[in-house]
């Protein structure tokens, strides 16, 4: 009995502990075989989850460390982003995010009929693939300091939009479920429910701009100066932390919205940058735990129970999305290389679609094989997203080459 409660005392310890320590390890393995460190990570998450024997490390408890990763990802990214940085890129961001959304919907809805999957449980199937992870794509940007680069901007932006659309999602998500079980649901309430979101989001959205923006920026210039680096860090953390809560539990927001308006409304104060330097080792450890969780939800036997269905669900989120982002930049006549970026960038899924999957199996509109699925999904193209950017890279370095930048000139001219 005694033991038992030390254990239930220890837990969170004992899971930090297992997925740092094999993290680093496995980590480390992976960048001494050239791979990108995630890969180590997922792995260590596949080594202390609930799927593999031995240790088994608290998933609950895995997932809230997580989103703290991504509420200060979010927090600094904002920091890094001006209102004007947005509103530049939003010509393409907004129908660009739309446009992929519904590209990922419309194929994931085609797998799902393909493999006789009910009406609903198809539809969640493809907005549950249509949203990038915002840990797995800012990381990668910030490794290649590509955040301030045009495409950067763009994928930031078409983010936001993403995070928007799927808060809309996960509020209508009941009343899918009511028309799905043959319920009483009118078409009114749908509406009203979808309004009352869209106000709520609209309403925390104005607020961070118009009151966060004068009044962030003086709280922490009287914290700065009282010359404490423990407070203005404290200060800054609170702060992120404090109003992607606040978004969560009194505006129907997702955390990681909140966190990204509160860096915006502190972007241009002369104490951005220390507040982005300080809060960067938290980042790094809380994206870490982000990818031993994703590693712990996964369950190696669905390859084989379900191959066929796995790399369907890859294909839509690495082939459909790249290439449904490809057309959109191609049609906005962004340079290629600019738009195999953004493409690289949001092939993949992450944490949003985790949320809404869970959703849709608490709702009975998702089974847990379809569930499982979309975590293998998820899995893979996050290991594989550290390849299609160095793809990109390769490509860009061999137009950079003596003849190659100017074989492509030719080549734009002669079709022009």
């Amino acid at each position: 009995m005694n033991g038992e409660h030390t254990a239930d005392a220890h837990t969170l310890i004992a899971t930090l502990v297992a997925a740092l320590v094999l993290a680093f390890v496995l980590g480390f393995a992976a960048r001494r075989l050239n791979l990108s460190p995630i890969v180590g990570y997922l792995v260590a998450g596949v080594f202390v989850g609930p799927f593999t024997p031995g240790f088994v490390g608290d998933t609950h408890l895995a997932q809230q460390l997580a989103e703290i990763g991504v509420i200060l990802l979010m927090f600094g990214v904002g920091l890094k982003f001006s209102l004007a940085d947005l509103w530049k890129v939003r010509t393409v961001a907004l129908p660009g995010a739309i446009v992929q959304m519904a590209v990922a919907t419309g194929l994931g809805h085609l797998v799902g009929t393909w493999l006789r999957l009910p009406v609903w449980e198809s539809l969640m199937l493809g907005f549950s693939l249509s949203v990038a992870s915002t840990v797995v794509m800012l990381r990668a940007l910030e490794e290649r300091r590509l955040v301030q680069s045009e495409g950067g901007r763009i994928c930031v932006g078409w983010l936001v939009v993403e995070d928007i659309a799927i808060v809309l999602a996960i509020v209508l998500a009941p009343s899918l479920a009511m028309f799905a079980h043959g319920e009483a649901a009118s078409s009114q309430a749908t509406l009203t429910a979808l309004g009352l979101a869209a106000g709520k989001v609209a309403a925390f959205v104005l607020l961070m701009l118009v009151v966060g923006a004068r009044v962030f920026p003086w709280l922490v210039m009287r914290v700065a100066h009282l010359k404490s680096r423990e407070l203005l860090s404290l200060g800054t953390l609170a702060l992120a932390l404090g109003v992607a809560y606040l978004a969560y539990a009194f505006f129907g927001a997702s955390f990681a919205l909140g966190a990204f308006l509160a860096g915006v409304a502190l972007n241009g104060t002369k104490f951005t940058q220390r507040v982005a330097e300080d809060s960067q080792p938290l980042r790094d450890t809380f994206a870490v735990l982000f990818f031993v969780s994703v590693g712990m939800l996964f369950d190696p036997g669905i390859l084989l129970r379900a191959p066929v269905e796995v790399a369907s669900v890859v294909g839509i989120i690495v082939l459909g999305k790249g290439a449904a982002a490809l057309a959109i930049t191609s049609l906005y006549k962004l340079p290629l290389q600019t738009g195999l970026m953004i493409a690289a960038a949001l092939a993949q899924i992450g944490e949003f679609s985790f949320v809404l999957a869970a959703l849709g199996v608490r709702l009975d509109l998702m089974s847990g094989e379809t569930h499982n699925c979309i975590l293998a999904a998820a899995l893979i193209s996050i290991a594989l997203n550290p390849f299609l950017f160095l793809m990109v890279a390769n490509r860009k370095k061999a137009t950079e080459e003596p003849g190659g930048a100017g074989a492509e000139e030719i080549g734009a001219k002669t079709l022009s």
